[in-house]
């Protein structure tokens, strides 16, 4: 009974730090206009990845992309919702501390999760090569960070060897053609599947023209397999 009042009071001061957020934004912005606005992931995406990760009772979680902490916020709650013995939430964002002033971390930490996550400032492509050296297995991820397609692609490359098979990984943006692409090769080539209906909700935009146009949203939740293989060296689906 103590453990669940303390988790109960553990999940309302996240709770109320995250409706803080929405209603009156970061006590620090950039000084670019609607800046929070723009770059946050909106609450109701956030709210469908809380939900999702509780579902697939989360105990570690990788998260590449921190900024104002809207969707660290939801993976802390989820975690703490879940409450398994050991939660882990690793973070990775080299522009914290230079772009983005700790305020990302600074929320956390008001809410209480940095006793549960850990901040990387180094660039993913260091960090998850690290992560996956120490032997770090993970259940879901959310990348959230460059939008470059290489970045991007190097980001899934390493996840897809973290994250355990079946596992998740949450890519927010989906919809931006250069992740649209990154991620079509794992689907074509290695067996990533789309969970339908994990953030539903009318589609932002559509993708290209033509036979290859797809309604996209802006989040997507893709399945890893399980068991994890590797194809035929001579097998390549074009993406």
């Amino acid at each position: 009974m103590a453990d669940m009042m303390k988790r109960d009071e553990r999940r309302k001061r996240i709770r109320e730090v995250r409706r803080r957020l929405v209603q009156e934004g970061p006590p620090w912005t950039r000084d670019r206009e609607a800046d929070f606005e723009t770059v946050t992931v909106p609450e109701r995406d956030c709210d469908q990845l809380r939900d999702l990760l509780i579902s697939e009772g989360v105990q570690t979680v990788v998260e590449v992309g921190l900024a104002y902490a809207s969707s660290a916020l939801a993976i802390g709650e989820a975690l703490v919702t879940v409450n398994p013995p050991r939660p882990r939430h690793v973070i990775i964002d080299p522009f914290q501390e230079c772009d983005w002033s700790n305020s990302g971390w600074d929320l956390l930490r008001s809410a209480g999760l940095d006793s549960i996550a850990s901040l990387m400032l180094a660039p993913s492509s260091i960090a998850l090569p690290q992560l996956l050296t120490e032997g770090l297995v993970a259940d879901a991820a959310f990348v959230d960070g460059s939008h470059r397609f290489h970045e991007v692609f190097v980001d899934l490359y390493f996840l897809r060897k973290i994250v355990r098979p079946g596992g998740l990984i949450v890519i927010d943006d989906a919809g931006t053609p250069s992740v649209l692409t990154a991620v079509h090769y794992y689907e074509r080539n290695l067996g990533w599947t789309v969970i339908p209906g994990a953030f539903p909700g009318e589609a932002l935009a559509t993708i290209a023209a033509g036979p290859r146009a797809e309604p996209v949203t802006r989040c997507k939740a893709i399945r890893l397999p399980d068991p994890s293989s590797e194809p035929p060296f001579g097998e390549f689906h074009v993406f």
